[in-house]
């Protein structure tokens, strides 16, 4: 199995006191390299200008690469650049198409990006929610445009609902996109009304919810349905902010409940296929229990 991360992940320097930290994605390659020593690291090469702009307005993908001389600057409230997070955001992007390759070419076909800043919410004319380039968004549509795919999965079980991917691709309908999230918070989208051109699959979960719901949500709704979408490509918007820990929200989930998703996406990629997915790091703000979720996760791909 293979894993993806680059230095440049942990130049992205959001301030003090900021969730979204260096040390996420250190201490999630720290946890795998210690708990899944069969893992094969790799370094991810920075993202061309082109496979950015096929998901990305050539006036976003400017003001995330503008040179910013120093300090801390303000995107909005919550979404913050530095001097190191241009190089930052252009690698973990990478990270995801390097990877694509890798699991069409074989013989690998299973793969995970351990890096930052995340994706999903960024639109294609706005980076917003800690988000500056939308990661899997950028993977799946290299995927569909180099490779020739004609149905893309993208799975989001963030807690928070995938705003960027499911605007980027809403009338795509190569792309399907599954998630659950949590009711009332931010974003404040992923309603089951919205249903783009057949490709969309919302399911909000209430505030309180733990491993049962979750479980039952995927195994009676969703999971069905991406069965029947019979991706060529399975890829995972990998969010690991719904623990009880985690302190942005207020769902109660455990490792195990990430484990079993993790093997029944598994199985599905391996009956339709061939086993090719790739999964690339989200949230996670509670950094003993985003570890613990990581390892659960990539332990789970394994098989």
């Amino acid at each position: 199995m293979l894993a993806w991360t680059h230095p440049a992940c942990l130049s992205h320097d959001t301030g003090p006191d900021h969730p979204e930290q260096p040390a996420r994605v250190q201490v999630v390659v720290d946890a795998l390299q210690h708990e899944c020593p069969g893992l094969e690291w790799r370094e991810a090469p920075a993202a061309r200008r082109g496979d950015l702009c096929r998901v990305h307005t050539a006036e976003l993908v400017d003001q995330v690469l503008a040179p910013v001389v120093c300090g801390v600057q303000h995107i909005d409230a919550e979404t913050l650049v530095s001097p190191g997070s241009a190089r930052a955001a252009v690698h973990a992007a990478g990270a995801g198409i390097a990877a694509v390759d890798a699991v069409m070419a074989g013989p690998d076909r299973i793969a995970f990006c351990a890096v930052r800043p995340p994706g999903h919410h960024a639109t294609a004319d706005t980076p917003m929610g800690f988000c500056l380039l939308n990661n899997i968004a950028v993977a799946a549509a290299y995927a569909r445009d180099q490779h020739g795919l004609e149905r893309i999965a993208i799975v989001d079980f963030d807690v928070h609902h995938g705003n960027g991917t499911q605007a980027i691709f809403r009338e795509d309908p190569a792309v399907a996109y599954f998630s659950t999230h949590q009711s009332g918070l931010f974003p404040h989208t992923g309603h089951s009304r919205e249903r783009g051109v057949g490709n969309l699959h919302n399911v909000l979960l209430p505030p309180g919810s733990g491993g049962f719901r979750f479980r039952n949500t995927w195994a009676d709704s969703l999971l069905p349905l991406l069965d029947d979408f019979r991706p060529q490509l399975l890829l995972v918007s990998a969010g690991f902010d719904a623990p009880l820990a985690d302190p942005l929200a207020d769902l109660m989930l455990d490792t195990e409940d990430f484990a079993w998703l993790t093997t029944e996406l598994l199985a599905i990629a391996l009956r339709h296929s061939q086993g090719r997915l790739v999964s690339m790091l989200e949230g996670g703000y509670n950094l003993d229990a985003l570890a613990e979720c990581a390892v659960a996760h990539v332990k789970a791909l394994g098989g």
